[in-house]
């Protein structure tokens, strides 16, 4: 089993209503990633983010309106990565995600990944990976400045689908680029929308409903050509001869089609949560093993890194059971804070069921959840800092975690 962590950077209150500064916050996470660093996880994942979560409330139509704060503070992951890179030894850095419709788009963010890999890979010795997620974005408010919305009222219509279908495209793009690709945009992924785009009857004909208006046509269209979003002359991006063995490609999509079309182009692995349900996550795993690029080598189950909440207790002073109920406390509360800035009221019923997903308790019970809930091959991406921005307390939970947690695991699975 392998370890990893994921860092929110995310600058909301915490269960007392404190929002730490922006210089606290990286000074934070330079803080814990320095200590993952020394404790041996594998790989920092790190979260990115666009534009303030604060002002986006005010829009017509606000995607999260009730969140407090900024949703994170990562905006330009390569710079980040480099810098992280630098003050650390041993841990390989990841994006979680990249958003490839935000920051210019496709072509903008392989030339910026490229430009990362080349300055990272200077020194001959260096053997550490870049791995970079990528997706369309969680937040559609993040992309929209940058043109990703309906442009006439076919698009409109077929939005929720034609914006999976922007990805592809823009994914096209970014992965042949990084390949070392010459391209134009005739060369390009082709969005048709057909009946299998869309989730039912209803949403299809209002998308034909909308093209008969739209273009005039006098019969009922069977599919519908959508025209590109990116539109380009020959280009290849620079720098060329970057190493692209430090690359290592991860989308952040639940997508089938999309996750086998990025792997006809190179070896793409996937992302998944811990909760997600175990035959999603098995059949995931046979897909993967027959779709996975060949360059990539063969598929490993360590291949899906799954994030993970915890809310671990291994505070001096406590006996185990204490240990146990103060985790499961600090899990509550943390819990329907989150909850309570996604959707502006607490669901108990979400929280219960985040919490039957999360891992909690003293390094015994959180042990003995890994061995009961996931596959020893499995790579866990561990979540310490939510809503949490104790950064001693945060170090001490991956210190318990590492040393008290892991051994435990190992013990268990001998």
């Amino acid at each position: 089993m392998e370890h990893d962590i994921f860092f929110s950077i995310s600058q909301t209150p915490n269960s007392e209503g404190h929002i730490p500064s922006e210089q606290e916050m990286f000074a934070n996470y330079f803080q814990q990633l320095q200590c993952a660093d020394q404790l041996g996880f594998g790989v920092g994942w790190l979260a990115q983010a666009h534009l303030s979560t604060e002002i986006q409330k005010s829009n017509i139509k606000p995607v999260v309106p009730h969140w407090q704060g900024e949703v994170g503070l990562c905006t330009d992951f390569p710079q980040l990565a480099l810098d992280s890179l630098r003050r650390t030894k041993n841990i390989e850095i990841g994006s979680a995600v990249l958003s490839i419709l935000a920051s210019g788009g496709p072509i903008a963010q392989a030339e910026r990944i490229a430009n990362t890999l080349n300055l990272h890979g200077m020194d001959a010795n260096e053997k550490r990976k870049l791995h970079v997620g990528f997706a369309a974005g969680r937040f559609e408010f993040m992309a929209k400045p940058y043109g990703i919305v309906p442009r006439n009222s076919i698009e409109e219509a077929a939005w929720p689908a034609l914006r999976g279908q922007i990805f592809m495209e823009a994914s096209d793009i970014f992965l042949r680029l990084l390949r070392g690709d010459v391209i134009n945009s005739t060369q390009t992924y082709k969005t048709i929308l057909t009946r299998d785009n869309f989730r039912s009857d209803e949403d299809w004909k209002a998308v034909q409903d909308a093209a008969v208006e739209f273009e005039g046509l006098e019969t009922i269209p069977q599919e519908i050509e959508i025209p590109k979003r990116y539109v380009f002359e020959d280009i290849k991006i620079i720098p060329q001869n970057f190493r692209r063995q430090l690359l290592q490609l991860i989308a952040g999509t639940h997508d089938p089609k999309a996750q086998q079309f990025v792997n006809t182009i190179l070896p793409v692995k996937v992302f998944n949560l811990s909760i997600t349900k175990p035959e999603i996550i098995d059949a995931t795993h046979e897909k993967m093993s027959r779709l996975y690029h060949k360059d990539g080598g063969q598929w490993k189950r360590s291949d899906m890194p799954r994030t993970s909440f915890v809310f671990i207790n291994a505070e001096q002073g406590l006996t185990a059971e204490q240990q146990t109920q103060a985790a499961q406390n600090e899990a509550k509360v943390a819990l329907g804070a989150y909850w309570n800035a996604l959707e502006g009221t607490i669901d108990p019923a979400k929280v219960a069921n985040a919490s039957n997903n999360a891992l909690i308790g003293n390094p015994q019970d959180i042990a003995k959840q890994i061995v009961e809930r996931f596959h020893p091959q499995d790579r866990i991406m561990a979540w310490f800092d939510f809503f949490n921005h104790d950064s001693d307390r945060v170090c001490r939970n991956m210190t318990a975690y590492m040393e008290q947690v892991v051994p435990l695991i190992n013990e268990y699975l001998e």
